[in-house]
């Protein structure tokens, strides 16, 4: 049976009816109810049990929402657009769309602020990308497009159980509405009241199966059906045995839910507790009849004051959690002023550009990681986390519009080397265009980036122009090693030949054939580089000859010199023969400042008074004056040789 009106439940209009013997016409109307008197106890114990009545209307009007509590609400702000995507697909895929509603809108809403987010910083890129561009920015993203099948999947299921749900709703209302009418009709002295007690056990049945009705009618509904009920229990005084039996079972019923909401009071899993607290209340008021009017108050009051226990304890529960959205906000609040922070710092590199975008993407991970914040504040916070993503953004992407200006630069750059490679590629003058190609190389080298779309082509073809250059000049010097390798071993050969060689007494017969040897050396040609020692073997056997020759000191020397000057043109090591050239400058200076000095030392001894007697000390500066000049004169035939050379 359901429960009586003294059981302080409320009537529809959210007033409690007090008097038993209400006209059952006056239960229909606001007027007819009185309201009791309010004491802080009654308050509070009723905001419980408003909360009970609250879940119970919602879910009597759709059955289907009690499974809501089966499925766990996940923190979808911290997942993934894939993963939103495949929780989802998971959910679409059941029939029990008012349970997963909340569950779907909590999807959409976190895919969507991900999705707006994604997309603005796609937006940015490229016209960061092609800020001259006149074409509008579209972005496709497949993810975004099962994300709407399976969404618009979903809806078609809830517009069909919507439409079944409200042609059911108002069926079953008026079908409820008029039990109630028949209820009216049972109190008559006239019937037979074993006809009646059947006739009102069947009315009861028919209200079990009657089935939902909108929840904004349902506490109404449930409290004409109820009193009319409670006048009929009154009506049975005729047969007081009956009723007494009645109200003895409803009370051990009634007693056994009062002992199962005193455990669930102890019962850890609050939400757990809360929603059999729930099923408990529905028992009490919908299956279980009135009880006896002097145990009425006392159950009541028992039930409601655990009511409120667990009530107060799933208060206490929601409080925790509103305190951990107000440090979640804290913690969100110091992410997106780190972002903010970030999007200030000047850094003037591509690779510190990484580093900070990389900062980013860790905030950005831990703010969406960071839970749920207030309702209250959920939407501006997450229009300050966006600004402060996109005001940095922003600030990147100012650099790389800088960049890509130097990057088109430095694009006109490379092509005019690519051209001039392109234009060298096929000379045969090696001498002269490998310096040129090597250098256009080094300055290729100092030139930055160029736009990432024309890298690969430009640097292609650069590459190979410069590579079959060198190609071609390996295959011609590979050649020329041959020839090398060859003189090298003709050298190798005369060596042995002029070691052998002797000097037959008559000095310009001597040094004709010491020439003639010399001449024979150069015409086998160059030697490989690593093999260059050969050389200085031939000077030093020339060496001994020129010292038993009776040759001056100057034309010795200056053979020698000239024998090894034209060993350094003939393998053409100009480094070697400029560092010749900057010695012999330096040797003709100091033999200059030399000179200069002795004859002062010679003026100051002609200025005393013994100047007409030379002493030995003058003789002998006079003499280091003579050698020095003779020396002097020596340098300065090698600097003209070696500049006869260059020209």
């Amino acid at each position: 049976m359901l429960e009586e009106q003294h059981d302080n439940l409320h009537d529809a209009d959210g007033n409690l009816i007090t008097d038993s013997n209400e006209s059952a016409s006056g239960a229909n109307t606001e007027d007819s109810t009185l309201v009791a008197p309010e004491n802080s106890a009654t308050n509070e114990n009723q905001k419980a049990l408003n909360a009970i009545e609250e879940s119970n209307a919602e879910e009597s009007e759709d059955e289907t929402l009690k499974d809501r509590h089966e499925i766990p609400m996940l923190d979808y702000d911290t997942l993934s657009m894939e993963s939103l995507v495949d929780e989802l697909q998971k959910l679409a895929s059941t029939d029990k769309v008012m349970s997963i509603k909340e569950h779907i809108n909590e999807i959409k809403k976190a895919f969507l602020a991900k999705y707006n987010h994604f997309i603005e910083e796609k937006k940015e890129e490229y016209h960061a990308e092609n800020p001259d561009t006149t074409e509008d920015f579209q972005y496709h993203l497949p993810l975004k497009v099962t994300f709407d099948h399976l969404y618009t999947e979903y809806k078609n299921k809830k517009n069909a159980h919507f439409k079944s749900l409200e042609t059911n709703l108002k069926s079953n209302l008026e079908n409820r509405l008029a039990i109630v009418e028949e209820l009216k009709e049972l109190i008559n002295p006239q019937e037979n009241i074993k006809d009646t007690l059947k006739h009102f056990n069947e009315l009861r049945e028919r209200w079990k199966t009657a089935g939902s009705i909108p929840k904004d009618k349902y506490n109404h509904v449930w409290n004409n059906y109820h009193f009319h009920v409670e006048n009929f229990y009154d009506y049975l005084h005729l047969d007081r045995e009956a009723r007494d039996l009645d109200f003895k079972h409803n009370l051990e019923q009634k007693q056994k839910i009062i002992e199962r909401v005193a455990e669930l009071v102890n019962e850890e899993d609050i939400n757990k507790a809360f929603r059999e607290l729930q099923d408990l209340h529905r028992i009490w008021k919908e299956d279980i009849g009135p009880v006896s009017r002097e145990n009425r108050d006392l159950i009541w009051n028992q039930f409601s004051d655990f009511t409120k226990q667990i009530h107060d304890k799933r208060e206490v529960l929601f409080e925790k959690q509103r305190e951990n959205e107000v440090v979640n906000l804290e913690n969100k609040k110091a992410i997106i002023a780190d972002i903010e922070n970030l999007g200030t710092i000047k850094v003037n590199s591509h690779s510190q550009w990484l580093q900070q975008i990389e900062k980013v993407e860790t905030l950005r991970t831990a703010f969406f990681n960071a839970g749920k914040v207030p309702l209250d504040v959920n939407e501006e916070t997450w229009a300050a986390f966006k600004t402060a993503v996109r005001n940095f953004n922003s600030f990147k992407n100012s650099f790389y519009k800088e960049i890509k200006k130097d990057q088109n630069d430095n694009l006109v750059k490379k092509n005019a080397l690519v051209a001039k490679a392109i234009e060298l590629q096929e000379s045969t003058d090696f001498a002269a265009t490998t310096p040129i190609m090597k250098k256009i190389q080094d300055e290729w080298k100092q030139i930055g980036h160029v736009p990432r779309k024309y890298s690969d082509k430009v640097w292609k073809e650069f590459k190979a122009a410069c590579n079959h250059y060198f190609d071609r000049l390996k295959e011609v010097k590979n050649e020329e090693n041959g020839e090398e390798v060859e003189a090298f071993d003709k050298k190798k050969a005369y060596l042995e030949t002029i070691r052998e060689f002797q000097l037959v007494g008559d000095h310009k017969t001597d040094l004709d054939a010491i020439k003639a040897h010399i001449e024979t050396w150069k015409s086998f040609g160059k030697v490989p580089f690593q093999r260059r020692h050969i050389e200085g073997k031939f000077n030093k056997i020339l060496d001994a000859l020129f010292d038993k020759l009776s040759l001056s000191k100057k034309e010795g020397d200056l053979m020698r010199f000239a024998n090894r000057i034209d060993s350094l043109s003939e393998n053409n090591d100009t480094r070697k023969i400029e560092n010749e050239k900057i010695f012999i400058i330096r040797k003709i200076d100091e033999l200059q400042n030399e000179i200069f000095q002795l004859e002062n030392n010679i003026q100051f001894f002609a200025n005393t008074k013994n100047a007409k007697k030379e002493n030995s000390i003058v003789l002998e500066v006079r003499k280091n004056i003579a050698i020095h000049k003779e020396n002097l004169d020596i340098w300065k035939e090698k600097l003209a040789q070696l500049r006869n050379l260059n020209q």
